[in-house]
């Protein structure tokens, strides 16, 4: 008996020593218990006390990295895709409009000039529902890609098939529409997410994809199109765009994990910062902006032509436009992450007016002084979307979602803008004008028909450039306040 108790005393001795407990015990416990229960202890303590945040260790670097850089590629190409080919409708309009299944149909020469801006136009304004939709339920953004990719290759391949202008309308411009706006929307919501300190230099690089579909677009088509037909054409653009999309969506995908970012109510739902003045003067000047910036994207070729300027040399002052916009579109960005984005703005919609009405309107009376003002338009003015991020940034406060709703309220205002220009721009065209055609003016051009466009342009830009100095003259005073 005295030696088994002596033998139990030394075994408990050489048990290595318990830390000390938290609760106090009401029964005793054997040692092997005890044992256990410091095991379970242990591992409790590790559990709450060193298990870093869900998805913590698993998260992607932010503004470096693979996952960060392969985002970036993969959505520059869904922005010179899903933008690049509305932007590019004008070739496929010289073709249908040599068509005689469709130009002899009624109401042909106001709906088929209408498909372009169609397209575009839905992607641009369905942003203020997608938007704060994909920001309330985030886990449908990747779905939505899906959808969007199958939408445009049906309406494109549909397209070919279709014998009226009104099916055409209806695939070719509202169909896509529809799809781009499901593709490009929740691509362009994880930019936030894997973009902090360099969100203005990624969204430039992104935005310069619609300026590099433009450029490389109207190369590519026309060729197809005289050697196949549209309706091939159409077909071959369709499978393209489908190759050239899918291998992008596993690379679209945001960092953070969807249950940290999803749940009954986000801040992005809060609206707070809908009351924030500087947004709106924003708002208003990007308005003006869009309203701006594509009647000379529009109307350049037919100037041109204007000119006695062939077909080739003609679009030759729009791809140097666009190519000039790549450039911008970088710069800007990169620029917005450093300088004032209101000091920027400011600075692109000033020079962008005195350009107008000095380059286009004086100089622009050859084929030399058009293509300068291509250069220096694009790289001035193309540029603008790219401080979009910029603007943001203090207003998101780091919040993806609420970033995600501030780009689709840019989006609808940029988009009016765009949908605006062309009835206006059309209709000033045909409206009495003072400078007639005596002289070697780029007013003088065709007897003074684009003396109304000239003007009306540089003065939209001039007014956006007055709010843009009111926008940064408040967010001043909000700085030296706080």
């Amino acid at each position: 008996m005295t030696s088994n108790f002596h033998q139990s005393s030394l075994e408990l001795q050489s048990l290595p020593p318990l830390p000390p407990s938290r609760t106090a015990s009401l029964y005793p416990v054997s040692s092997t218990e005890a044992g256990e229960l410091a095991d379970r202890q242990n591992a409790t303590d590790l559990s709450f006390e060193e298990e870093p945040a869900i998805g913590a260790q698993s998260l992607a670097p932010v503004d470096t990295g693979f996952g960060a850089w392969s985002y970036l590629a993969a959505a520059f190409l869904v922005e010179a895709i899903v933008w690049g080919f509305p932007n590019s409708f004008g070739v496929f309009l010289e073709a249908y409009l040599k068509d005689g299944r469709y130009v002899t149909q009624a109401s042909a020469s106001s709906l088929l000039p209408l498909i372009g801006n169609l397209s575009s136009g839905i992607i641009y304004c369905s942003g203020t529902f997608i938007y704060p939709f994909i920001a309330r339920y985030p886990y449908i953004r990747r779905y939505m890609m899906w959808v969007g990719l199958l939408l445009c290759f049906t309406s494109l391949l549909g397209a070919s098939y279709a014998n009226s202008v009104r099916q055409l309308v209806l695939l070719q411009g509202a169909m896509y529409g529809v799809g781009g706006s499901f593709m490009y929307a929740p691509c362009i919501s994880f930019l936030s997410e894997w973009f902090v300190q360099r969100r203005g230099l990624a969204n430039g690089i992104v935005f310069a994809g619609t300026a590099a579909g433009a450029v490389f677009l109207p190369f590519v088509i026309p060729h197809l199109i005289s050697r196949y037909g549209i309706a091939a054409t159409l077909r071959i653009t369709a499978i393209s765009i489908l190759l050239s999309l899918l291998p992008c969506l596993p690379f679209l995908h945001g960092r953070l994990p969807t249950a940290r970012v999803s749940g009954p109510r986000t801040r992005a739902t809060d609206k707070k910062w809908l009351k924030n003045w500087t947004l709106w003067l924003f708002v208003i000047a990007n308005t003006f902006q869009g309203l701006a910036y594509f009647v000379p994207i529009t109307w350049l070729p037919t100037f041109a032509s204007s000119l006695d300027i062939d077909e080739k040399k003609a679009s030759l002052a729009l791809i140097v436009l666009n190519a000039s916009s790549v450039i911008s579109r970088v710069s800007m960005g990169h620029l917005s992450d450093i300088v004032s984005p209101w000091f920027l703005g400011f600075s692109s919609l000033l020079l962008a007016s005195m350009s107008t009405f000095l380059l286009w309107g004086l100089a622009s009376h050859s084929l030399t002084g058009l293509i300068l003002y291509g250069i220096a338009y694009g790289m001035i003015a193309g540029g603008w979307s790219s401080l979009w991020a910029g603007f943001s940034k203090p207003l998101a406060e780091e919040d993806p979602n609420i970033a995600t709703s501030i780009f689709g309220l840019f989006m609808l205002s940029r988009g009016v803008g765009n949908i605006l220009s062309t009835p206006i721009s059309t209709s000033l065209r045909r409206a009495p004008h003072n400078i007639g055609g005596s002289g070697s003016l780029g007013f003088n051009v065709e007897d003074g028909t684009y003396e109304n466009l000239i003007l009306f342009t540089g003065t939209c830009f001039a007014g956006a450039a007055i709010v843009a100095v009111l926008g940064w003259a408040t967010q001043s005073e909000k700085f030296k306040s706080h």
